[in-house]
């Protein structure tokens, strides 16, 4: 099949961040362009023990020990799709690597082996022929951003930051009339957002992350360490660009001298700096910031963002979407896309050199 579906299918997708917090699942309904409904959800949370296991994969390659891990990838996603009536599974994996200009990237995870257990057919490996093309291999997310935009009616430009493991930002026009256009959406990797967070706090205190941002908002930003931060090269680079979850492993030295609040302080304060020189990337200055993931719960990332940036900086829930699925409803859109031939990627979104389709289809 070629272009948009007659009608459109309910699609699942699925999402295991580079937070490695657990798997997220949602149901879209579309037919490879418009958003026609949302559908249900469901959050399935890696144990501790689960994590422990990603953990020690991150960094790994195919070809290493992976067996472990594989079986908790697998199983975990079993655990959270299995039930939902989808016609199709979009299954992101788990991002191991990311090194699109030397190794590739690597996403763990059997897209044979979950559509068997599920009985139902999934797309699977999205970044492959991106980065096989010459692109990044990320973010994906933009071009579901731009159905969102449409769907909410968007008239004036805007932006979409996800505050996941690593930042995301997503410019769109929504005055474009399909995402791959040139001029409809410029996105890239921000920096580091939440991940290094989490690995502070699971050093330090033994807590997967810094719920409410409780420990940053008894602590001072030191000024050295985050200037410091701000002269990594990445900054400089211009979009498209990604990074691999732990490029920025530094962060954690530079407040190594540092206490527990300072230092989740003054890493709260990196996180929302980075996000500050990606905006100067934007064609147009956005009439608004709608912020997707973990980082929006953080009330002291939220504030240092909507003090140093001049436009509304908001939730998703503002404009009716669903924070916590938005990556898992993304590759369910994505899908579909796949199934229908249709892009996934342009070069305003990976840097890929003409708009390109990915994902392998397993059926069963």
């Amino acid at each position: 099949m070629k272009g948009k579906l007659a009608e459109p299918i309910w699609a699942l997708g699925a999402m295991s961040g580079t937070s490695l917090d657990g798997v997220d699942a949602a149901l879209v309904l579309t037919e490879g362009m418009t958003i026609s409904e949302f559908g249900p959800s469901r959050y399935r949370g890696y144990s501790a023990e689960e994590q422990t296991v990603l953990r020690a994969a991150l960094g790994k390659w195919p070809g290493d020990d992976l067996e472990a891990a594989s079986a908790v990838v697998l199983d975990a996603h079993i655990a959270a799709l299995r039930g939902f009536d989808a016609d199709v599974v979009g299954f992101h994996g788990q991002t191991l690597a990311h090194d699109p200009q030397g190794r590739g990237t690597h996403q763990l995870g059997d897209g044979a082996a979950l559509a068997e257990a599920l009985g139902r057919t999934v797309v699977w490996d999205f970044r492959s022929n991106d980065v096989e093309l010459g692109g990044e291999g990320a973010p994906l997310a933009p071009f579901f951003h731009w159905a969102c935009a449409k769907w909410i009616g968007a008239e004036a430009t805007l932006a979409f930051l996800n505050l996941g493991g690593v930042g995301n930002l997503t410019w769109v026009d929504p005055a474009s009339g399909r995402p791959e256009d040139p001029g409809a959406l410029l996105a890239f990797d921000t920096g580091p957002a939440n991940a290094p967070i989490n690995d502070l706090m699971m050093q330090r205190r033994g807590l997967p992350f810094d719920e409410g941002g409780t420990l940053a908002a008894q602590g001072q930003v030191v000024d050295g360490a985050l200037e410091l931060f701000l002269e990594e090269g990445y900054f400089r680079k211009m979009p498209p660009k990604s990074l691999d979850r732990n490029d920025f492993s530094l962060m954690l030295d530079l407040v190594r001298e540092l206490g527990d609040a300072d230092a989740a302080a003054t890493m709260t304060a990196m996180a929302a700096a980075a996000v500050m020189q990606g905006m100067e990337h934007c064609p147009v200055a956005p009439d608004r910031l709608l912020v997707t993931g973990g980082g929006r719960h953080n009330p002291v990332m939220m504030a240092m963002l909507e003090s140093a940036l001049d436009c509304p900086v908001q939730p998703v829930e503002a404009v009716g979407l669903n924070g916590d699925m938005l990556e898992a409803q993304a590759f369910a859109y994505l899908a579909v896309r796949v199934m229908c031939g249709l892009p996934t990627s342009a070069p305003g979104t990976t840097g890929v050199r003409a708009p390109v389709g990915g994902g392998q289809i397993s059926r069963v």
